[in-house]
This record gives C-alpha cells, structure tokens and sequence, in this order.
C-alpha cells in the first residue's frame, strides 16, 4: 500500500486507551512507519508488512 504523511488509516481493531478510536495519523514513513493515535496522541512503530495486515482502510487528508 502506499503511505503519505499525514494520511488517516483506519485499522481493523480499536487501540486499547479511553477513547477507543481506530483512526490513526501516519507520523512517519521508511522501512518502519510510525502512526499516532487521534484519541490519545500515543504512537505506535510499526513494520510496513505489518501495518498492511492490520489497515482496513485509508483516508487521505
């Protein structure tokens, strides 16, 4: 899949903090590619093949 910065993802389950989102922010790209989450601001780092398998959509921004 391609990635942009700023790109909204959505994934398949929710993060586990208070607010129970799954859109997430891609912060940063390369061989890893590191996305924050919009309800707590937390980011994840995450391998690109890896991130492909969780990722049910892309919204662009």
């Amino acid at each position: 899949m391609n990635y942009q910065l700023g790109d909204i993802v959505v994934l398949k389950k929710e993060h586990p903090c208070t607010h129970r989102t799954k859109e997430f922010e891609v912060v940063r790209l390369g061989a890893d590619i590191r996305i924050k989450c919009l309800g707590c601001g937390r980011t994840l780092l995450l391998e690109r093949a890896e991130l492909d398998e969780r990722i049910e959509k892309i919204i662009k921004k």
